[in-house]
């Protein structure tokens, strides 16, 4: 069953083709990662393992053999270990071998390799998974490694990889910052390793998100491109390797801080999900998760309702009667949502202090949140709450009172960031006491929606009393503790939090219902961390608030209508100040929202696509429904092009037989009579799909931070 000649396994579903040689007792070795190769018989598949060989001289370790998802030194291979791990200095090199193999192809999502293989001398068994998504054709793949012996065993790290052909000659990753999430950064393929590590418990806002690798000048629309994901929200590395030897991997795996994973006897690890998708282009690859991700059982089918959240009209200043208002007027403007911000609970008057006291204040609010919520819902609106469960203020009861919940690495609590420090959910009773502080306001409230946010880094995260880490245990605890509390409030739904974009991972996302892109409302922002965020996010998952005409963060100026319509393609929200808004403002919100309304349907379930645009300047991205009978596409200007006007667009991902009519159209302010525009954004123009993608129209003229949205019908 494991001799030299075993066929490979062929793993066929949603358009990607795995090849995986499985012969000689080794750990996989994937041959093809891809396009879907068609049926092939054992001959081809047996003459295509061979085809993968090279011409080995006096030393296979410097020639590029297929190299297992989990590389080992002891089979010579010199780049990234795929596991690292000792005990007391022994047993640092495993080599497992007399591996076995088992096909499910009835398995829930897709079909599944499972191999089981040995190091004897070592005392050490692993296991692999491989899945190919039929919804999506996503490829996944995680590891379990079991300590037989007697003597522990302490883990280092346990990463997988996932090869990319020689074709990929590029990478593409992204970085960012507060308020500045998801910016890209390319650079070429090099020999040696692109390392991308992000540590503090939580992705980060510089976090890359995805790591991409494809042919040189990749866009959205083209050129071959493959990608990796950790489904992992705390310590990760993702890394792009390139040997000498020739072969180019995809890296992803969780780090572990000293002593987190020590074996004992018969005890296992499980490392989280590696993820990878491909596709031409990476309209292409962003798809395939986004359909894995709505393919799930758990994906939010009910249309996303409008949120009004509070916090930039009244920041800590908590009123019932301001807060009635906000509301009343949210619903006259179409909210569906309404979400109280930070500022409700025992003290809590600015960020310096109360954290983990979850309880209603009773100097602002006398009767209770009962008041505020009865009378949300009777505007016709949910009502949702801001927590961060996993933080804690040092002037706070919580803290005066179980100061040996806070973490500690032996130097006391460590710095503070924004006021704050990190609760430590692996006590049991830190544990209990948030979940029933929350489940306890959910039931009181009916709350439908939390807001849940999480702004410290775990910097020195010791678990007391011995101060040993404690970050893995924190995510597995709030994992948990947001499965607790859904499984106990059916219907609740989570938004994602972290200072903004700092955790946006697959990880959370089996547990949230939406992430929090940025905190910056600002459209000229907006677009491009919303773009980016895209790449593993559909729209219906990204909040997209409409927010104050000066953004709070840059202190730039936009027009509602620009505002509106970068807001528009994503969960909608407002966070405009309807107290002080004037009655035109108003009745701009409410026509873009009415807008919104009519239209998500097709933006919560069709394909992101993006023009690739010669001009940096100008942006063209939209969504086209499944089955391609309509589009909506927005047209941009993000800076002064060096020529002007700016020619025709072309509009990606239509059918090109179908007939279609394009139209520009204005959910705000129409253009005004003497406005300068081509004759077809006045009248129409109705053409093949064909024509529109490989002609396009002519763009419209529009000053900087000005757009265009385009109405696409079929005929």
């Amino acid at each position: 069953m494991n001799d030299d000649t075993r066929t490979p396994i062929h793993l066929r579903a949603g358009g990607t083709g795995l090849v995986v040689a499985v012969d000689g007792g080794r750990l996989p070795r994937i041959l093809h990662w891809g396009p879907d190769l068609g049926p092939l018989t054992g001959d081809v598949l047996a003459d295509l393992r061979r085809a993968a060989l090279p011409a080995i001289g006096d030393s296979a370790v410097t020639y590029p053999q297929p190299v297992p998802v989990l590389p080992q030194l002891a089979e010579g291979w010199l780049g990234r270990p795929g596991l690292t791990g000792d005990d007391d200095g022994r047993r640092w090199a495993p080599k497992f071998r007399d591996a076995a193999y088992h096909l499910d192809g009835e398995a829930d999502g897709g079909p599944l390799l499972r191999c089981t293989a040995h190091d004897p001398e070592y005392g050490l068994t692993a296991e692999i998974e491989i899945q190919v998504f039929a919804a999506s054709g996503l490829v996944r793949q995680r590891a379990r490694l079991r300590n037989d012996a007697a003597a522990p065993y302490r883990v280092g790290h346990l990463e997988l990889a996932l090869p990319v052909p020689s074709e990929a000659t590029e990478i593409l990753d992204l970085t960012g910052r507060w308020a500045l999430e998801r910016v890209p950064q390319r650079r070429p393929f090099h020999v040696g390793e692109w390392v991308r590590a992000s540590r503090g418990g939580k992705p980060g806002l510089e976090h890359t998100t995805l790591l991409v690798a494809g042919e040189e000048g990749f866009g959205f629309r083209h050129g071959q491109v493959w990608a990796t994901h950790l489904a992992w929200s705390g310590d990760q590395v993702l890394a792009a390797e390139r040997t000498p030897a020739g072969t180019r991997h995809l890296a992803a795996g969780e780090i572990l801080l000293a002593g987190e994973v020590v074996l004992g006897q018969g005890e296992w690890y499980r490392t989280p999900w590696q993820y990878g998708s491909w596709g031409t282009g990476l309209d292409e690859l962003a798809a395939r998760f986004h359909r894995h991700l709505r393919s799930r059982p758990g994906h939010p089918r009910s249309p996303r309702p409008v949120v009004l959240n509070t916090w930039e009209a009244v920041y800590f200043r908590h009123d019932l009667q301001a807060l009635v208002a906000l509301a009343e007027r949210g619903a006259e403007v179409g909210a569906e949502r309404f979400v109280l911000d930070d500022g409700w609970f025992l003290g809590r008057r600015d960020d310096t202090s109360s954290l983990g006291d979850w309880t209603v204040d009773p100097r602002v609010w006398p009767d209770g949140l009962e008041p505020l919520a009865a009378r949300v819902r009777e505007l016709g609106m949910d009502f949702g709450l801001w927590f961060e469960p996993e933080m804690v203020n040092l002037d706070s009861e919580l803290a005066r009172e179980h100061p040996e919940w806070v973490f500690d690495a032996g130097h006391g609590p460590g710095l503070p960031s924004r006021h704050q420090h990190v609760l430590d959910l692996g006590h049991p009773g830190a544990y209990a006491h948030v979940l029933e502080r929350m489940s306890a306001l959910v039931a009181a409230l009916g709350i439908a929606y939390i807001k849940w946010d999480h702004n410290r880094y775990l910097l020195d995260a010791g678990h007391g009393p011995d101060g040993r880490p404690g970050v893995r245990r924190q995510v597995e605890q709030v994992y948990r503790l947001m499965a607790e509390l859904k499984a106990a409030h059916p219907g609740l739904e989570i938004e994602s939090c972290a200072s903004g974009g700092g955790r946006v991972d697959l990880g959370v996302l089996d547990f949230a219902d939406r992430v929090w892109p940025s905190d910056c409302n600002d459209p000229h922002e907006r677009l491009e961390i919303q773009r980016w965020t895209g790449l593993l996010v559909p729209p219906e998952m990204q909040g997209t608030h409409i927010g104050a005409e000066e953004s709070h963060t840059t202190h730039r100026a936009h027009p509602l209508d620009y505002r509106a319509e970068k807001a528009l393609w994503g969960h909608l929200g407002i966070e405009v100040n309807l107290l002080t808004a004037d009655d035109a403002t108003r009745a701009g919100l409410a026509r873009w929202v009415a807008f919104h309304k009519e239209h998500r349907s097709l933006l919560h379930s069709g394909q992101v696509v993006h023009a690739d645009l010669p001009d940096p300047a100008l942006r063209l991205e939209g969504v086209v429904a499944a089955d391609r009978s309509e589009a909506l596409y927005a047209f941009s200007v993000v800076a002064r092009p060096a020529t002007w006007p700016p020619g025709r667009v072309r509009l990606p991902g239509l059918d090109d037989d179908r007939l279609y009519t394009v139209r520009a159209v204005y959910p705000g302010e129409p253009p005004a009579a003497a406005a300068v525009l081509p004759p077809w954004q006045r009248e129409g123009v109705t053409m093949p799909g064909r024509v529109l993608r490989l002609a396009g129209v002519e763009a419209p003229s529009l000053d900087v931070d000005r757009s265009v949205l385009l109405r696409v019908t079929g005929a």
